[in-house]
């Protein structure tokens, strides 16, 4: 039996680079892994929706994805239902649903999001507009000691 140690990663709020896929877009991604960094195609990042912001809907071929809500409250639609969904609920979306999430709710929304395999998820991520995270986030994400880069 063949066995195979990873050394563990080790990652905080302020080492995740985030982004804006397009100008436009009401969320921000904020990558905590992706497949160079966990050794396996997994992305994880936090998706950080602004008030009243949601994502253009969209659809993966082979990927799982899954949400979990850290805070704030919304609606999770797939291939045209939907599913209200509040801090402490889990989503999960299976490959080729057409699916959207939308704050629902009075302030920022919050999601840690796992897509599995990564199905160039990060590339997309990427090949948006980098931008910072603020006091409101860090705090959010249980760093409060973190700086705020300028």
């Amino acid at each position: 039996m063949e066995s195979r140690c990873m050394i563990p990663v080790m990652k905080s709020p302020k080492d995740y680079q985030a982004y804006r896929i397009s100008p436009q877009d009401s969320n921000r991604l904020a990558i905590i892994f992706d497949p160079a960094i966990a050794d396996s195609s997994l992305t994880v990042c936090v998706e950080i929706f602004d008030q009243g912001g949601k994502t253009p809907p969209n659809r993966h071929q082979i990927a799982v994805e899954m949400f979990f809500i850290l805070k704030g409250e919304g609606i999770a639609r797939c291939d045209g239902k939907n599913v209200p969904f509040r801090a402490g609920d889990s989503l999960l979306v299976p490959p080729t649903g057409i699916h959207e999430i939308i704050n629902t709710g009075s302030g920022r929304l919050y999601a840690l999001c796992f897509m599995v395999p990564n199905e160039d998820f990060v590339e997309l991520i990427r090949s948006g507009t980098p931008v910072n995270l603020d006091e409101e986030d860090f705090r959010v994400l249980g760093r409060t000691d973190a700086v705020v880069p300028c």
